[in-house]
């Protein structure tokens, strides 16, 4: 299932995520101040349990239970009929249901108070894959391995997705969105200790991608089956290109034809921990960059690679100070502008 493609983004920066913030109008206005050009929505953990990944969009789980800072599904109760919800709205596309509310998404509901002027909107949703591994039934075992749950899991995420694009193009004017799925978890693909079976991702991603009618995307951060993220085919794959773009880029034919069909991937090349950001400087990073940027060119036009790329921290930024995520963020759009002085 191909998602829609989003205008070619010509190595422009956005954000990933987290930030430290918890003022949601000042994190936002920080946002279109370093990012005009595709901002994004951020995510504000600190504000508190509700608003940190996988919690923040959990509000309509079924046999949601949270306990001792834990979120848990309680399937000593019978939930089937609140699954069976869930698989009618998702049929009947029936997204209202599946709102964020502001105490789980403070800065999205701000963000959905201004007039956006730019080609494309970037929110970011729980993934499937993360979300079913880190909730537990009260056996401890991940509700990702109950096939039935897992179902009903990446259909409500279908339906949270789509709230979330349409709400953005109503309030804000946005001309696309984009929504990425944050999937840390991915990770656990081809793994021996935490297995994901292939199968069920590819059904999940199938099923969000169906529903939604903009841009869908996948961020992941840490290193993956790259092969198998690449073949279900999303509008932008995000990932940490500071720690993993060697193993990323052992895919290049495949990134380079993915990128050809109007794929776009986000390089994080920006460490998003600021202990490690501060072993580095612009300067270094944008040599980085233009190392991948190099190695790329071998196989890909290097106006094509340009054209489809954009530049990021690598993940949320969590481990900093508004002033740390500042830099952060201005290192990333400071690349992107560099890149854009200096055209191939």
């Amino acid at each position: 299932m191909m998602a829609k493609m989003i205008p070619a983004p010509h190595t422009g920066a956005t954000g990933v995520g987290a930030l430290p913030h918890t003022d949601p109008a000042q994190a936002n206005d920080d946002v279109l101040a370093i990012f005009p050009g595709f901002p994004y929505i951020p995510t504000l953990p600190d504000r508190g349990l509700l608003e940190s990944i996988v919690f923040n969009d959990s509000e309509q789980l079924p046999g949601r239970v949270i306990r001792e800072d834990r979120l848990l599904f309680d399937n000593t109760t019978d939930q089937s009929a609140a699954m069976e919800q869930v698989y009618m709205d998702y049929v009947e596309g029936n997204y209202s249901r599946y709102a964020l509310h502001p105490e789980y998404a403070s800065a999205f509901s701000e963000m959905m108070t201004r007039h956006i002027d730019a080609p494309v909107l970037k929110c970011q949703v729980t993934g499937p894959v993360t979300f079913g591994m880190q909730v537990v039934d009260a056996e401890k075992r991940p509700i990702y391995y109950d096939t039935q749950l897992a179902d009903v899991l990446s259909k409500m995420i279908a339906l949270k997705a789509r709230w979330c694009e349409v709400t953005m193009r109503e309030k804000t004017g946005a001309r696309e969105t984009l929504v990425v799925l944050n999937e840390p978890y991915l990770a656990s693909l081809g793994s021996s200790v935490v297995p994901v079976d292939q199968e069920t991702v590819r059904a999940g991603w199938n099923d969000i991608a169906a529903l939604i009618d903009g841009g869908l995307g996948v961020h992941c951060c840490s290193n993956t089956d790259w092969e198998f993220v690449i073949s279900l085919d999303p509008a932008v794959i995000s990932l940490d290109a500071y720690a993993t773009a060697k193993e990323f880029l052992l895919y290049g034919d495949s990134v380079a034809r993915y990128m050809e069909r109007g794929g776009v991937v986000a390089w994080g090349i920006v460490p998003a921990e600021f202990k490690v950001f501060a072993t580095e400087t612009v300067d270094s990073l944008y040599e980085r960059y233009l190392g991948i940027r190099k190695q790329m060119s071998q196989r890909v036009p290097e106006q094509v690679f340009d054209a489809q790329s954009l530049v990021t921290p690598s993940c949320g930024i969590r481990f900093a100070d508004r002033n740390g995520s500042l830099a952060i963020m201005g290192a990333a759009a400071e690349i992107s502008r560099r890149i854009r002085a200096n055209p191939s």
